[in-house]
C-alpha cells in the first residue's frame, strides 16, 4: 500500500507543487490549507506522515502539532519560512518530529520523508517482543509503549526511538552526531540542539525530578548516557 501523507498550508501553489511531486513518487496525498481543516483531517483519518506550515489560518501548526500528539505518534514534518532557531526548536518542543526552513529543495524533503517512512516500515516488519525494565521502568518494544509504575507514558515515536537505543546500551555513551545519525538517519546540518531538545522533552517524561535525571544522564562535553542494569 502507497505511503499517505497530509499536507497542511495555506500556500495554494506550494500544496499544489508538492502534491504534484510526492504523487510521482507513488505517495497517496490529502491536502488542508489551514489548522483547523488540517487538525480535523489528521484526527480523523490515517496518515503515515503529516507534513505541517508553521503559520496557518484559524489555528497555528504548532497548536495543531500539539493537539495531534495528545492522541497520535504520527511522524510530522514542520514547515517554517522563519529562520530564527527559537521557532525551529518550538516545533519540536510541541511534538514534531523534523522541520524544514522554506525555501527548500524538494529533494531534501523527499529523502526526508523516505527515511521516516523507511524506519517506520522496519519497526513494523521487524518488531520483536522486548520488555527492558529497570526498576519501576518498562519499554515495551512490540507495542512500542512505555510505562512507569505501571502508568502510561506517551512517547513520540523519535522520543521512543531515543529512548530504546539507550536503554537497551545501558552505560553507553553516545555523541550528539551519532544519536542524530542513528536516530534521524541523514545529515541534519549540524544543529546538535534537536538532540538535547527530546533528551530534555524525555527527561520531563520519565524522571521523577527532570533536572536531576536518575535514568539518561549527561557526559558532559560529550553526550549522553542510560544508567541502569536490564532485569
Amino acid at each position: 500500500m502507497d505511503s499517505k501523507i497530509l499536507i497542511v498550508d495555506d500556500e495554494a501553489l506550494l500544496v499544489k507543487g508538492l502534491k504534484y511531486s510526492l504523487e510521482q513518487d507513488n505517495y497517496e496525498i490529502d491536502t488542508a490549507f489551514d489548522g483547523k481543516e488540517g487538525l480535523k483531517k489528521a484526527t480523523e483519518n490515517e496518515f503515515d506522515l503529516i507534513i505541517l506550515d508553521l503559520m496557518l489560518p484559524e489555528m497555528d501548526g504548532l497548536e495543531v502539532c500539539q493537539k495531534i500528539r495528545e492522541s497520535s505518534t504520527v511522524p510530522i514534518i514542520m514547515l517554517t519560512a522563519k529562520g530564527e532557531d527559537m521557532n525551529k526548536i518550538l516545533g519540536l518542543e510541541y511534538g514534531a518530529d523534523d522541520y524544514l526552513t522554506k525555501p527548500f529543495n524538494i529533494l531534501e524533503l523527499k529523502a526526508r520523508i523516505k527515511a521516516i517512512l523507511r524506519r517506520a516500515v522496519n519497526k513494523n516488519s521487524k518488531v520483536q517482543d522486548q520488555v527492558i525494565q529497570v526498576d519501576d521502568f518498562t519499554i515495551n518494544t512490540l507495542g512500542r509503549k512505555v510505562s512507569i509504575e505501571g502508568k502510561d507514558v506517551n512517547l513520540t515515536a523519535k522520543e521512543f526511538d531515543l529512548l530504546l537505543l539507550l536503554a537497551t546500551n545501558p552505560g553507553k555513551i553516545f555523541t550528539r552526531e551519532e544519536l542524530l545519525e542513528i536516530i534521524w538517519s541523514y545529515e541534519y546540518f549540524g544543529d546538535l540542539r534537536t538532540v538535547d531538545v527530546h533528551i530534555r522533552r524525555l527527561r520531563e517524561k520519565i524522571e521523577k525530578n527532570s533536572s536531576q535525571a536518575e535514568y539518561i544522564l549527561t557526559k558532559w562535553g560529550v553526550g549522553y548516557y542510560f544508567r541502569g542494569k536490564n532485569k
